[in-house]
């Protein structure tokens, strides 16, 4: 199985941290050396682990963003 390369080029923000010390985290993320996109998914506290997680192009972030101003919440 091959290694997955990345790089965080831009942490964005953490929406949250459990108690074990893992966050989900929004940032600009190169994988495998290609143009950053945006990423959201869990990380361990040194960013040495990953959980699934989702991968957005601006377009999918920008019409996402437009979803969410929709939400009551």
């Amino acid at each position: 199985m091959n290694e997955i390369k990345f790089e965080i080029i831009k942490t964005i923000g953490i929406l949250s941290t459990s108690a074990s010390g893992w966050s989900k985290e929004l940032n600009l993320i190169s994988w495998n050396d290609r143009d950053p996109k945006y990423d959201l998914r869990d990380w361990s506290a040194d960013h040495s682990k990953m959980g699934k997680g989702v991968t957005l192009s601006a377009e999918e972030l920008s019409a996402l963003k437009q979803l969410l101003n929709t939400v009551e919440g």
